[in-house]
């Protein structure tokens, strides 16, 4: 194996630091398929809890350090109605998004427990397709009310102090031909806006999330309409859509590795376009690499249900998504100052980090980056720009190098990100910190795969895993492995 590419990252300390959000780092969870039922709650199950949580996965989750988790949807939530999934006489009813039967024993209060014991913020999503403003209204007062009818309803379903849900989205995905209740920009523009009213009437502290798009036609007449109102614009990004199609290799996904920017980058122009940039932050709140499989039935759209099983095929899951997902949350903290929220989608199960079954679970090649930037990541950022060799494939390419610098405070402990897209060739990066040339051992955190398709499963969970590491660098430049990801610890 050569180093035949080169990369130099020049930290620009002179700029200073910026506070990132660490809500960058949060997850997603949906009533599609096994996240749920099977996934993160699954009564009566040895490795469950008495509430029906897997202790297992709640330990995993816990490693993570979510900070915040977007629920029940997702398509689901667009003709899901919260009252059907609280108190103690539920009924199961038929999900018209994902045609299989909702047995609503996970619901509201169930979600807000689950959040607490992973130590996550709740963040709930509405519903803006068959739903109505009184009732996305209602639903506030049932977690965050201290009277009223539903606040009382919650009193007696055993919760007597408010939830307290800071973060509400109003709808999932309207724009869309796919979505139950799918609205016209200026059809959408006043429902959240009529939305946004009634749910501050009733608890003026919360911050409203509404579905948009790095679309200037649909988000600018939501921003005048509702702008006022609004914390965040939620935006979202399959980079790998997969219905029915088999999973892209390494090098396809590593060209795609610039979209996420792109993406960001016209929903920061729509927002400076509407006077208001700093104002509304962007949410991107799902994301991933790989969209999910759920492949039409003939005509019918999401009809194969038996088809979403291809969801837990391990391979899938190689060194492209857990490099995609670097590169992914780098783009937010180049952004951190308009992007202040990240949900990886989902959490559990289907396209998620963490694949659970009845024995055990498995720590995915992505769960294990998440783990690396949750925990290791400095709580600031400084500008860092790259200037890398290519990595080339077919008519594309894209910088072979991808590296972003944290630090503390006190601009004395350096947290740095380094990404090596190429498959299968060594880089050597150089580190330039004004001032200073990094020569000798430095203690490091590095994810490598033994191949591009290297991938975690049951028969073998550890075969991508971190690893502790020094490396070494002389005059200022160190080497990289091909398709890696490395955390570099300088004090």
């Amino acid at each position: 194996m050569t180093t035949s590419l080169a990369g130099s990252a020049h930290v620009e300390t002179h700029r200073g630091r910026r506070r990132y959000d660490r809500m960058i780092f949060g997850q997603f969870l949906e009533h599609f398929h096994r996240q749920v039922y099977g996934g993160v709650f699954d009564p009566g199950l040895l490795l469950s809890d008495n509430r029906g949580f897997r202790t297992d996965v709640i330990a995993a989750l816990r490693e993570l350090r979510i900070p915040i988790v977007r629920w029940p949807g997702g398509c689901f939530v667009s003709a899901y109605h919260w009252k059907d999934g609280v108190g103690p006489n539920r009924q199961p009813s038929y999900d018209k998004a994902w045609r299989v039967e909702e047995p609503n024993t996970f619901g509201t209060d169930e979600f807000i427990d689950w959040c607490r014991a992973i130590g996550a913020e709740p963040y709930i999503c509405t519903n803006a397709g068959t739903g109505s403003a009184e009732e996305m209204s209602d639903w506030v007062e049932y977690c965050n009310g201290a009277f009223g009818r539903w606040a009382r309803l919650r009193a007696a379903n055993g919760r007597p102090e408010p939830h307290n849900v800071k973060y509400w989205s109003i709808g999932n995905e309207n724009y869309g031909e796919w979505e139950i209740g799918k609205k016209t920009a200026p059809e959408w523009a006043e429902l959240v806006n009529e939305s946004a009213k009634m749910m501050t009437r009733v608890d003026p502290s919360i911050e409203l999330l509404a579905a948009a798009l790095p679309n200037p036609d649909w988000t600018l007449p939501l921003l005048r309409e509702a702008g006022k109102h609004l914390s965040y614009i939620s935006i979202h990004g399959y980079f790998d859509a997969r219905r029915e199609a088999s999973p892209s290799d390494y090098s396809t996904c590593m060209m795609r590795t610039a979209r996420p920017e792109q993406t960001i980058r016209m929903a920061e122009s729509i927002l400076t376009v509407a006077g208001l940039n700093g104002k509304v932050a962007i949410a991107f709140d799902e994301w991933n690499l790989r969209g999910w499989h759920h492949p039409p039935l003939g005509d019918v759209i999401f009809g194969d249900v038996a088809g979403r099983d291809k969801n837990d095929i391990a391979s899938t899951y190689t060194m492209a998504d857990a490099v995609f997902s670097a590169c992914f949350l780098n783009t937010c903290l180049r952004h951190s100052d308009a992007v202040r929220m990240a949900c990886m989608a989902p959490v559990v199960n289907a396209r998620g980090p963490l694949f659970v079954h009845p024995a055990g679970l498995v720590k995915r090649t992505t769960f294990h980056v998440l783990s690396l930037y949750g925990n290791l990541l400095e709580e600031n950022v400084v500008e860092t720009w790259v200037d890398s060799d290519p990595f080339a494939h077919g008519d594309s390419s894209v910088p072979a190098l991808d590296a972003v610098a944290t630090c503390d405070d006190a601009m004395r402990r350096w947290r740095l990100a380094l990404v090596n897209r190429h498959a299968e060739q060594e880089l050597a990066c150089a580190l330039v910190l004004p001032g200073r040339t990094l020569t000798g051992d430095y203690t490091a955190t590095a994810l490598v795969g033994d191949s591009p398709d290297s991938f975690n499963d049951i028969e073998d969970p550890q075969r991508v895993a971190p690893i502790e590491t020094r490396l070494h660098f002389k005059d200022g430049v160190t080497s990289l492995p091909p398709h890696s990801v490395t955390i570099l610890s300088i004090e």
